[in-house]
C-alpha cells in the first residue's frame, strides 16, 4: 500500500527518475518516510523529469534540492515554474544566516529603564487600587447596609476555613523540625529548658505569620488572581461595569476584608499547632512535659510577641489580597496573560511579605522582648 502510494509520485527506472502528482507538503505528508528513503537513494548523476508534477511548492522543491546535494542535476527536465521555485530555494539556501545582533551597554540601559517603567505602572496602579479600597470603604461606613456580607462570607470560607487543614499539616510539622534541630544543639550545652524560649519566639512571633503568609499567598492569593483574571478574559467585570455594579465593592473589597479578617486566626491556629509539634519533639527528644511547656511559655514569650504576630497576620493579609486583585485586573483576554499574571501575583505577594515583615522587624524591635 506504501509502496503504490509513492508509485504515484516517484518513479525510478532506466531512463531516469521521473515526479509526477502534487509535490506539495499536503500531498506529501502521509508518503513523506518512504519519500525521503527512494531520493537518498537516488544516483547522483541521475537524470530527473518534473513534467508529470502538477502542483510544487516550496516544501517539494526544498525536498528535491536536498536530495540533489545542493546542486543541479546535470540532465533535468522541468517547465519555467518550477525552475523559479527550485531557484528561490536555491537563493535561500546560499544566503547566510544573520549574525546575532551584539549586546551594547546602552542595550541593558534599555531593558533597566523598561523595568523600572514596568515597575512605575504596577506601583501606580496598586496605589490607584489602594484608594479605591479606601474610597469604597468610606462608602460602606456611611450607607451599611451596602455591605456585600454574603461575598465576604464566601470569601472567609474559602480562604479561612479551607485553609485550616494545609496549615495546621505544616504548622505541626515546622515545628517538629524546628524543635528537633534546636534539641540537638541545646543538649549539647545542658540548656535543655531553652527549648521552650525558641519555640515560643519564633513561631509566635516570627516563624508562624510568615509561613502562613506564604502559604495563603500560594493558595488564596493565586486563587484570586485567576478568579479575576477569567472574568476578565470571559468580560465578566466589563459586563458589571455596563450594568453600573462596581468592581471593587463587589470584587476587590470582599477578598481583602475576608482575608484581613482570615489571617490572624490562620496565625494563631497555625502558631498553635506547631508549639504542639514542637513540644512533641521536645518531649521524645529531651523529656519535657506538657506541663512545664505550658507554664514555661508565658514566661518566656510576653504576650506583646502573640499581639505582633496577630497584627502582622491582619497587615499580610492585606497586603496579599491586593496584590493579588492588582494582577487579577491587570490580565489581557488572553491565557497567556492570565498564567503570567498568576505567576507574578504569587511572586509578588511573597515578596512584599517578607518586606513587611522587615519592617515590623524593625518597628517592633524593643516590643515583646522577654525580661
Amino acid at each position: 500500500m506504501a509502496g503504490h502510494a509513492l508509485d504515484e509520485v516517484f518513479a525510478a527506472g532506466a531512463e531516469g527518475i521521473r515526479l509526477a502528482g502534487d509535490w506539495t507538503l499536503r500531498g506529501l505528508d502521509e508518503r513523506l518516510p518512504a519519500l525521503r528513503a527512494a531520493l537518498a537513494a537516488a544516483p547522483a548523476d541521475a537524470r530527473w523529469s518534473l513534467r508529470a508534477v502538477r502542483r510544487m511548492d516550496s516544501f517539494g522543491a526544498l525536498l528535491l534540492w536536498q536530495a540533489w546535494g545542493g546542486r543541479w542535476p546535470a540532465a533535468l527536465e522541468a517547465d519555467d515554474g518550477q525552475r523559479a521555485i527550485i531557484g528561490r530555494i536555491e537563493r535561500s539556501a546560499a544566503r547566510a544566516l544573520p549574525a546575532p545582533a551584539r549586546t551594547s551597554a546602552l542595550d541593558h540601559v534599555a531593558l533597566l529603564g523598561e523595568g523600572l517603567l514596568a515597575f512605575g505602572s504596577h506601583l501606580a496602579g496598586f496605589i490607584a487600587l489602594l484608594g479605591r479600597f479606601a474610597l469604597d470603604l468610606g462608602h460602606l461606613l456611611r450607607h451599611p447596609r451596602d455591605w456585600p456580607l454574603l461575598e465576604i462570607s464566601a470569601n472567609l470560607y474559602k480562604v479561612g476555613v479551607k485553609a485550616m487543614p494545609v496549615s495546621a499539616l505544616v504548622g505541626c510539622l515546622v515545628g517538629v523540625v524546628l524543635s528537633y534541630l534546636s534539641a540537638l544543639q541545646l543538649r549539647t550545652f545542658g540548656a535543655d529548658a531553652f527549648i521552650v524560649n525558641i519555640l515560643g519566639m519564633g513561631i509566635i512571633r516570627e516563624l508562624g505569620p510568615v509561613l502562613v503568609s506564604v502559604l495563603v499567598a500560594g493558595r488564596s492569593g493565586s486563587a484570586m488572581t485567576a478568579q479575576l483574571g477569567v472574568m476578565r478574559v470571559t468580560e465578566e467585570i466589563d459586563a458589571l461595569a455596563a450594568m453600573g455594579v462596581s468592581r471593587g465593592l463587589r470584587l476587590v473589597l470582599p477578598k481583602v476584608v475576608a482575608l484581613v479578617l482570615a489571617m490572624p486566626l490562620l496565625v494563631l491556629w497555625t502558631s498553635a499547632l506547631a508549639l504542639l509539634g514542637g513540644w512533641v519533639s521536645a518531649w521524645v527528644e529531651l523529656d519535657i512535659g506538657l506541663h512545664f511547656f505550658l507554664q514555661a511559655l508565658p514566661g518566656a514569650v510576653p504576650v506583646a510577641n502573640l499581639y505582633i504576630g496577630l497584627a502582622k497576620g491582619a497587615v499580610f493579609g492585606f497586603l496579599i489580597a491586593l496584590v493579588a486583585c492588582h494582577f487579577g485586573l491587570r490580565v489581557r483576554p488572553d491565557t497567556e496573560s492570565l498564567s503570567a499574571n498568576t505567576t507574578a501575583s504569587v511572586v509578588s505577594a511573597i515578596t512584599v511579605v517578607i518586606l513587611a515583615d522587615a519592617l515590623f522587624a524593625i518597628a517592633t524591635r524593643s516590643i515583646g522582648l522577654p525580661v
